[in-house]
């Protein structure tokens, strides 16, 4: 999904949290039908992160499939999908099956997952919550290092699952005999592959491998703060070669629906920082006709300011 300064796009998140299965479909299928909305995303993650621990949420992999028989349009993914839950063939597996449900629609969204990390990593306030998360579910958390070397491994497994008929992979962390994906995506080679995070090491990744890069923006970090992360993916794209123009730069935005000109404002300083792929992220409940509203009061005015009306 090649875009350009020149060409802003626009997608919606809706966080699996606190929210009903219904309303989430009833805003995919409202955005399904509404051209300036491009994609549409959830996370994973499989405990509530905020609010109440026993608040109810979705297996985000399960309920995009199910969001992609009952959409047309919309292109979709995790972000991102943590590299800490599936196995990488299982994962590969999964993925293909919702690229060929929806039709060709998916973005392989994709990051670390679970690691070590001191309290108030990410933009959340408090202890990671991952501990909690991984403990009641049975998943180990990893060094980010070890982290980052088994998700460059799920990359390539994943590519190889999509192009090759069978093959053998053997790797630090992960090995396989005799792999064989069919039916293979309806993409080829594969699903567009986007990698989400902000570490040096991460963003290192992204430079050799991704289509797509993402990172939050506000309020977990500030537009100062992904502005300067970005300088630093250009720096890796320069030592290796590659032309940083290759890969799609995308940000997360948590909407206040109550403060839709300070969005629209943020999303014009994003742009500024070369964000050319926005995503809205919702917060639950979600009003009726939101995104209707979100496209007349932010999408409309951004994109008249930019001069794309």
């Amino acid at each position: 999904m090649p875009m350009t300064r020149q060409n802003v796009a626009f997608g919606l998140k809706t966080t699996p949290m606190h929210v009903s299965y219904q309303d989430i479909l009833r805003v995919w299928q409202e955005a399904d039908g509404i051209p300036e909305i491009q994609d549409a995303w959830l996370w994973d993650h499989l405990m509530p992160l905020a609010g109440p621990r026993d608040g109810q949420i979705h297996e985000g992999w399960t309920l995009l499939s199910a969001l992609a028989a009952q959409t047309r349009r919309l292109r979709l993914g995790l972000l991102v999908t943590s590299n800490r839950i599936r196995h990488p063939a299982v994962l590969g597996k999964i993925a293909t099956t919702v690229d060929v449900v929806s039709g060709g629609r998916l973005v392989m969204g994709i990051g670390v997952g679970g690691t070590h990390q001191p309290p108030g990593a990410g933009g959340i306030a408090g202890a990671n919550p991952a501990v909690a998360e991984y403990e009641a579910y049975g998943l180990t958390l990893v060094p980010p290092a070890e982290g980052i070397e088994r998700l460059a491994e799920t990359i390539a497994i994943l590519k190889r699952m999509w192009t090759e008929d069978v093959f053998d992979f053997e790797g630090r962390h992960y090995r396989l005999r005799g792999t064989r994906n069919e039916p293979k995506p309806v993409q080829r080679p594969g699903p567009p592959l986007l990698v989400g995070g902000w570490g040096t090491r991460t963003l290192r990744l992204v430079a050799q491998e991704a289509d797509i890069w993402n990172i939050p923006g506000p309020p977990h970090n500030a537009v100062a703060t992904v502005a300067e992360r970005a300088r630093v993916l250009d720096a890796h794209c320069a030592a290796l070669g590659r032309d940083p123009g290759e890969i799609t730069r995308s940000v997360q935005l948590t909407v206040d629906h109550d403060d839709l000109p300070g969005c629209r404002r943020t999303v014009l300083d994003l742009v500024g920082a070369g964000f050319t792929h926005v995503v809205l992220g919702l917060r639950s409940p979600y009003p009726q006709g939101v995104v209707h509203r979100l496209v007349e009061e932010v999408v409309h005015p951004v994109r008249a300011s930019l001069g794309q009306a």
